[in-house]
């Protein structure tokens, strides 16, 4: 059990028999009454996002999640296919697990599984990865770190925006948490 106060992104918790991922919370004493803590839950299973609030330091329940370091196989037809690189146990994963994740990966990438009671729930990509450009606009003459940004689509068919230097054919460094473009690699 963890009480509401203590609430931080990234605990898991367990309401009516469904998993929550805390995705953002804020603690608010209104000018009468209580205090409050507000929550954006996002459901593991469902990749469904609901809003919810708690009362201060209301008992909920979370849940213990293990994680498993896997690298990624190759992908077959609707599933990844990731190797525990210690037992050598091979996991077929669904894209409806992998969710968004999947624009980041690529073979031989080392990613964390996320398991619940031998249920895995979730893939979580490295938390910078290298990727080359592929396509994107020509940048122009002058253009610098501090200018504008356009839209790069990235080898794994990612897009994300990168500062107007960038070029196709390049490497860069992406952090995943964000979507967000962090430096050129050489």
């Amino acid at each position: 059990m963890i009480s509401s106060n203590d609430l931080r992104k990234g605990v898991v918790l367990k309401i009516d028999d469904e998993l929550y991922y805390v995705l953002w919370f804020q603690h608010h004493k209104p000018g009468k009454g209580g205090a409050i803590v507000r929550t954006r839950l996002r459901n593991v299973r469902k990749d469904t996002v609901i809003e919810k609030t708690f009362r201060a330091g209301e008992m909920l329940e979370d849940v213990f999640i293990d994680s498993k370091e896997v690298q990624l196989l190759y992908k077959e037809d609707n599933n990844y296919v990731f190797m525990d690189n210690e037992t050598y146990e091979q996991y077929h994963v669904p894209e409806e697990i992998v969710g968004e994740t999947s624009k980041y990966l690529k073979n031989e990438m080392i990613c964390t599984l996320k398991v619940f009671e031998d249920e895995i729930i979730g893939v979580e990509p490295p938390m910078f990865v290298e990727l080359v450009v592929t396509e994107t606009d020509p940048g122009l003459r002058g253009d610098t770190v501090s200018g504008g940004s356009k839209p790069a689509t990235l080898e794994t068919g990612a897009v994300v925006q990168v500062p107007l230097f960038v070029g196709v054919g390049e490497k860069i460094r992406i952090d995943t948490r964000d979507d967000r473009y962090i430096e050129r690699v050489k």
